[in-house]
């Protein structure tokens, strides 16, 4: 059975491999927008990367400076193999360990039980952005 690792990383050093998942996963299969998958929060986030054990990239995962946990894609391949939830927990411990009081995110409606299992708590009404409907939600992190 192929295993993966998850690094903590930076766009500076791995943007092309960050976004060859997100390419993947966002602009390719789930049609969004290429011009919406890019933007000025890259640069100032904290970014984490699964590869398989061979260093192909096949998940990623993001936390700005303000708490909201986003861009996090696995590939279809590696879904369901615990990519996902490996590196939410490293998002989760990382954010701890720099003392954030408060999570947020904006989940795929399909998605929103993966984080609910994860503890987050969904807030408001179901929206739609990049033709895709959404539930924002949050964490406490005690």
């Amino acid at each position: 059975m192929a295993t993966f690792a998850i690094v903590e990383t930076g766009w500076a050093h791995d943007a092309p491999r960050l976004a060859a998942v997100r390419r993947a996963v966002f602009i390719d299969e789930q049609g969004v927008p290429e011009a919406m998958e890019w933007d000025e929060h890259d640069a100032a986030s904290i970014h984490w990367l699964a590869t398989a054990d061979d260093g192909t990239p096949i998940g990623c995962a993001r936390l700005l400076p303000d708490g909201h946990i986003g861009r996090m894609a696995v590939l279809p391949a590696w879904r369901g193999r615990g990519v996902g939830q490996a590196l939410l927990a490293a998002v989760l411990n990382a954010a701890k360990a720099r003392g954030y009081t408060t999570l947020r995110l904006s989940a795929q409606t399909h998605a929103a039980a993966f984080y609910a299992r994860a503890g987050f708590v969904a807030v408001g009404d179901e929206y739609v952005e990049a033709g895709i409907p959404h539930v924002a939600m949050q964490m406490a992190l005690s």
